[in-house]
């Protein structure tokens, strides 16, 4: 019961204090501290960060690994008990300042709201382990910015068909980027979506294929059968095993081949590159149309969202099943689905027709009907 024990007993007082109440009690030191576990051994920025990026999904280590290097370059040496809210906050501050800016930049606060998520995610892990108190916990005190809303939209259809059609006649691989980018407007799939797609994850018979999103979230969902066949034959041809979108040599993409795609398509359409259109704004175009003339619950499950919102327990009354959402990726393609006995009834156009008139011939790889 030493100063260096911990420093909590500070002078002579306390100590005839402790030993007057075990007198008083009539039991021994040694009774009272029988069974006492020794407190864990606190980690620094450094030890803690590197055990916790090796326990979360790769897409939070993707999102937070920029924050977490920062983290480490400024406190690595330091335990992770030590820092306040109030250096937290200074910390979030000095990141935002010094935030690269973008044409897309909004004055660092999204920088800011996802440094603070990786500190709660650090000090989530932290409690856990019991390394220290919920009520320890300095990042749960330190407030998210607010959130601004969402500079997306849907795009028009004339927006739509001018990506697609220079899509699939620019490029150093239309068939590959045509293919990807119907992938997203049919199922509104993010890019970690389509990136984790195997081979095993379509399902030619029923037009569906399996998407993975947000760490464990799996889904299936319903796809064109010309979707379905475009997606099998690339598979044959460029690679039977492991990812299903690769390039022409077999390697498998990656996500800078969205870059190159918009990148592209920035230099001869301008207003994509002024508003750093993205990949996303086909996934609002697409929920944006189902949403519009189907509702808001088939559009919900049209997403892959979980039911968890802050429209409460009424979800629980609009929940869509698939055959829903087959029916309306029918209507928007124009075409007859294994789950939907007949096409959407109504009068819709589908939204991704390639008919004569309406957008260019598809490329001469596409069997059947046109995208």
């Amino acid at each position: 019961m030493a100063d260096d024990a911990g420093g909590r007993l500070g002078g002579g007082a306390e100590l005839e204090a402790v030993r007057f109440l075990i007198a008083r009690l009539g039991v021994s030191a040694e009774e009272v501290f029988k069974g006492v576990t020794p407190s864990k051994e606190i980690p620094t920025f450094g030890e803690h960060i590197s055990r916790v990026s090796g326990a979360v999904a790769e897409g939070t280590r993707r999102v937070y690994g920029t924050y977490w290097r920062k983290i480490e370059e400024v406190w690595g040496d330091r335990r992770i008990d030590e820092p306040s809210p109030m250096e937290i906050r200074h910390l979030a501050e000095f990141i935002k300042k010094n935030v690269v800016v973008r044409r897309n930049s909004r004055g660092g606060r999204t920088a800011v709201e996802h440094f603070i998520s990786a500190m709660r995610c650090l000090y989530g892990y932290a409690v856990a382990d019991g390394l220290i108190s919920e009520a320890a916990n300095p990042a749960a005190r330190v407030a998210k910015p607010r959130r601004l809303a969402s500079t997306r939209r849907a795009l028009t259809d004339n927006q739509l068909a001018a990506i697609n059609k220079l899509v699939a006649n620019s490029g150093n691989d239309p068939r590959l980027d045509s293919i990807l980018l119907r992938l997203h407007e049919e199922t509104a799939c993010r890019r970690g979506g389509a990136l984790a797609l195997q081979r095993e994850d379509l399902d030619l018979d029923g037009c569906l294929v399996q998407l993975r999103e947000k760490g464990e979230t799996v889904r299936w969902q319903p796809i064109s059968p010309t979707l379905a066949r475009s997606l099998v034959q690339l598979n044959k041809d460029r690679g039977s095993g492991g990812q299903l979108l690769r390039y022409r040599n077999g390697a498998p993409i990656t996500r800078r081949r969205y870059d190159y795609i918009w990148q592209r398509l920035g230099k001869s359409l301008p207003w994509i590159a002024a508003q750093q259109i993205s990949t996303h704004w086909l996934r609002h175009t697409t929920l944006t149309w189902v949403e519009r003339n189907f509702g808001y619950g088939i559009a919900r499950a049209y997403a892959g969202h979980d039911g968890r919102s802050a429209a409460g327990t009424t979800t629980t009354y609009v929940k869509a099943d698939i055959y829903e959402v087959a029916r309306a990726l029918s209507a928007l393609c124009g075409e007859k689905h294994p789950l939907v006995a007949e096409l959407a009834s109504g009068t819709l156009r589908p939204r991704l027709s390639r008919d004569a008139g309406d957008a260019p011939a598809a490329p001469s790889w596409l069997d059947g009907p046109q995208f």
